[in-house]
C-alpha cells in the first residue's frame, strides 16, 4: 500500500492546472453542442473564432477562447487559448468551478450537484494521475500490443465530461484497480450454494467444462478440498469469480449471514494474473490469454451507473447468445465481412434473499454475479494486431494524435485508410440495422479492431447481450432472453446509427482527421456516404427500408448524454424502457446529408433536360 505522501504525489500545480484548461474546454465543447451553453461569436481568425461565454454569477465571469465548429455542431476548442475573467482579474480555469457557475443553464439541481461535483472531481484526478504516467510516443504506441493499447487510453468516453468517476474507490484502490494503472490482479473466487446460485451457458459449455478450463485440475482441486474439510459438497456449490475490491468492501459485510451459515463460502484467490479493461469491471487473462474475459460485479459509481452484475438477468445471458450466434453469426454478408462477435457464453449468478423482497433492481441484489465472454486472442491469426477502437481517438496530454500515426505506419493514403476502416466498423452496423433490425451500442471501447499492417480488417463486437436492442418481438428469442426486443419509436430508430455512430463517434474521429491530419472535413463525410450507398448498393432487397430509415436525411434530433447524467448521475436509464430515458434537444444537420444522390427519375429527368 502506498504512503499517504505517495496517492497524492501526482496532484502538483502545474499539472493540476493544465488538467483542469483540457477539462473545461471539454466541458464548454460537449454542453455547447448539447445546447446547454450559449458562447457568443466575438471575431474570425481564420478558420477559426474567437467567442466569450457569460456566466449569470454577481462576479461577472467571462470565459474567452478561440474554437472551431465542424459539422455536427462540434465545438474544437484550443484548450490553450481558454482566458477566465472574473470582477476584471484572470484566474486559472477550474472546470469544479464552472460548472457551479452554470447550474442555472445545466438544469442540475442542488441536491445533485455535489454528487456529480465529486465525479468531476474525480475525473481530474484520474487525468491528472496519467499526465505523471510514463507514456509512449504515438509511433510506438500504433506498434504496440493489445494489451498495451487498452491501458494507454486516458480520455474515458469522449461525449461524457464526467466520465471516470469510479465513486467507491479509495486512492490506493484507483492505483491498484483502475484500468489506466494497468496492475495486474488476481480475482478472489466463492462457493455459492446452489439452493441460492444458478449457472447457466451455452449447450457446449456445461459447468464442468467450464470451471476446468478456467482454473485447471490444481487449483479446482485445492477449492474442492477447502469446502470438504468443512464438511461440505463440491456438488452442492458453484463457484463464482469475484472483484478483490468487491469481496473486501461489500460482500465480506453485506453477505456476512451468508457466509456465516456456509451458503457462501470464500475460496481464496486463483492464481492466475488478470488485467482490467476499460470497462473496469472486465478483466482479461493475462497468465493464459486464450481463457474467458472474466466480468464480475463491481459496486461503484461510474459514469451514470452502479456497476453492478444482476443474477436475475444472468440465466438470459446465453439463450441472447446462443440466438445471436445463429441469427446474426451465421449471416453469410457479415461473415464475408469480417464482422466478429465475442459471445458471452456462460454465467453465474448468487441471490441474497435478504434483500430481494426490495426489489431487483436495488443495488444490494446487483453485487454477485459473474459472466464469462469468449477471449479476443482466439480470433487472432498471425501478422494481425488487436486494438480497440476507442484509440482511434487517443490524443495525449501533449496534443499528439495516435491516428496519425497509425495510418502513416500503414503506408497508404488517410483516404484509403479510411475506406477500409469504414467497411470493417459502419458496414456491418448497417447491415445488422436494416437486415435484421438489430442494434448494438458500438462506442470504441465496446469495439476491437483487428489489423493487418496497421490497417483494419474487420471489427469485433463485445458486450453484445447487455447492449444490445432488437427492434421486433421476434419468436426465435428463447422466452427468457426475450429482454432484448425493445419498444421504439419509429422515428427514433435510426438514431443508432446517426447518433451512436455519427454523433458519439464519428464526430471526435472527424475532428482529429481535421485538426491534426489537415485531411478535410468534407471528404470524410463523403467517404462515409459513399460507404452507405455502397452497403445499398449490395443490398437491393432492402430499398423499402433504406427509404423507411433514411441515413441521408437533412436533420436528426439531438439526443444529450450529459444530460442524463445531469438529470440522475446514478441511474441515467432505464434498461428496461432506453427510449423513454432520453434527452432529446434540438437537431443536428445530418453531415452525409448534402452528398444524397438525386432519385432514378430525377436523375433521368435531369438526364433529358441536358441533352
Amino acid at each position: 500500500m502506498n504512503t499517504p505522501e505517495q496517492v497524492i504525489s501526482h496532484l502538483q500545480p502545474d499539472t493540476w492546472a493544465r488538467a483542469n484548461r483540457l477539462h473545461v474546454a471539454k466541458i464548454i465543447s460537449e454542453f455547447t453542442h448539447e445546447l446547454l451553453l450559449q458562447p457568443a461569436w466575438i471575431s474570425d481568425d481564420g478558420e477559426w473564432s474567437q467567442y466569450r461565454l457569460t456566466a449569470p454569477d454577481a462576479a461577472h465571469t467571462i470565459y474567452f477562447f478561440r474554437a472551431r465548429i465542424l459539422r455536427l455542431n462540434h465545438w474544437s476548442i484550443d484548450a490553450d487559448s481558454i482566458r477566465k475573467v472574473s470582477q476584471g482579474q484572470d484566474l486559472a480555469p477550474d472546470s469544479i468551478l464552472l460548472i457551479q457557475e452554470f447550474q442555472q443553464q445545466l438544469n442540475i439541481s442542488t441536491e445533485n450537484l455535489p454528487a456529480y461535483l465529486e465525479e468531476i472531481t474525480s475525473t481530474l484526478n484520474g487525468i491528472a494521475y496519467t499526465m505523471n504516467r510514463p507514456q509512449l510516443s504515438m509511433k510506438e504506441l500504433a506498434q504496440s500490443d493489445y494489451q498495451t493499447f487498452e491501458h494507454a487510453m486516458t480520455s474515458g468516453h469522449p461525449c461524457f465530461v464526467a466520465n471516470n468517476g469510479r465513486i467507491g474507490f479509495d486512492v490506493n484502490d484507483y492505483t491498484r484497480y483502475a484500468p489506466e494503472a494497468d496492475q495486474p490482479m488476481q480475482l478472489v473466487w466463492l462457493a455459492g450454494h446452489k439452493s441460492r446460485t444458478a449457472y447457466s451457458a451455452v449447450e457446449e459449455l456445461p459447468y464442468s467444462k467450464l470451471i476446468a478450463d478456467e482454473l485447471g485440475e490444481e487449483v479446482l482441486t485445492s477449492f474442492n478440498k477447502k469446502l470438504t474439510d468443512k464438511g461440505l459438497s463440491p456438488d452442492d456449490y458453484f463457484f463464482i469469480p469475484v472483484h478483490p475490491w468487491q469481496w473486501y468492501n461489500k460482500l465480506a459485510i453485506i453477505c456476512a449471514p451468508d457466509l456465516a451459515n456456509q451458503h457462501l463460502v470464500c475460496l481464496g484467490y486463483s492464481p492466475d494474473m488478470f488485467n482490467a479493461q476499460q470497462s473496469i469491471r472486465t478483466f482479461y487473462n493475462l497468465s493464459h490469454p486464450e481463457k474467458h474475459y472474466t466480468k464480475t460485479a463491481l459496486s461503484i459509481l461510474n459514469m451514470g451507473f452502479v456497476r453492478g452484475l444482476t443474477p436475475y438477468y444472468m440465466d438470459s445471458t446465453p439463450p441472447i447468445t446462443e440466438w445471436i450466434r445463429k441469427y446474426v453469426g451465421e449471416d453469410p454478408y457479415l461473415r464475408q465481412n469480417g464482422f466478429t462477435l465475442l459471445c458471452e457464453v456462460a454465467t453465474v449468478g448468487y441471490r441474497n434473499f435478504y434483500y430481494e423482497p426490495f426489489g431487483k433492481q436495488v443495488a444490494y441484489n446487483k453485487m454477485l454475479a459473474g459472466l464469462w465472454r469468449e477471449s479476443p486472442a482466439r480470433v487472432l491469426q498471425p501478422g494481425q494486431q488487436l486494438m480497440t477502437m476507442a484509440a482511434l481517438l487517443h490524443t495525449d496530454y501533449q496534443g499528439n494524435a495516435l491516428l496519425p500515426a497509425l495510418i502513416a505506419a500503414s503506408g497508404i493514403s488517410i483516404h484509403d485508410w479510411l475506406e477500409r476502416y469504414l467497411q470493417a466498423y459502419l458496414t456491418p452496423l448497417l447491415h445488422c440495422f436494416y437486415e435484421h433490425d438489430l442494434v448494438f451500442m458500438p462506442h470504441g471501447e465496446n469495439l476491437i479492431l483487428v489489423l493487418e499492417n496497421h490497417v483494419p480488417v474487420k471489427a469485433i463486437m463485445k458486450d453484445i447481450t447487455e447492449e444490445i436492442g432488437v427492434f421486433r418481438m421476434n419468436t426465435d428469442i428463447a422466452e427468457k432472453g426475450r429482454r432484448i426486443c425493445v419498444t421504439v419509436p419509429e422515428e427514433l430508430r435510426i438514431l443508432s446509427i446517426l447518433t451512436d455512430v455519427f454523433d458519439c463517434f464519428f464526430r471526435f474521429l472527424s475532428n482529429i482527421l481535421v485538426i491534426k491530419c489537415a485531411y478535410r472535413e468534407e471528404d470524410f463525410w463523403q467517404q462515409v456516404a459513399a460507404c452507405v450507398y455502397a452497403y445499398q448498393e449490395d443490398q437491393p432487397h432492402l430499398a423499402a427500408k433504406f427509404e423507411q430509415y433514411d441515413m441521408f436525411a437533412p436533420e436528426f434530433i439531438l439526443s444529450c448524454l450529459n444530460r442524463l447524467q445531469l438529470r440522475n448521475n446514478k441511474q441515467m436509464v432505464d434498461l428496461a424502457d432506453p427510449a423513454g430515458s432520453l434527452q432529446l434537444a434540438g437537431m443536428l444537420q445530418n453531415p452525409i446529408a448534402p452528398f444524397k444522390r438525386a432519385t432514378t427519375a430525377v436523375a433521368g429527368l435531369e438526364n433529358a433536360l441536358s441533352q
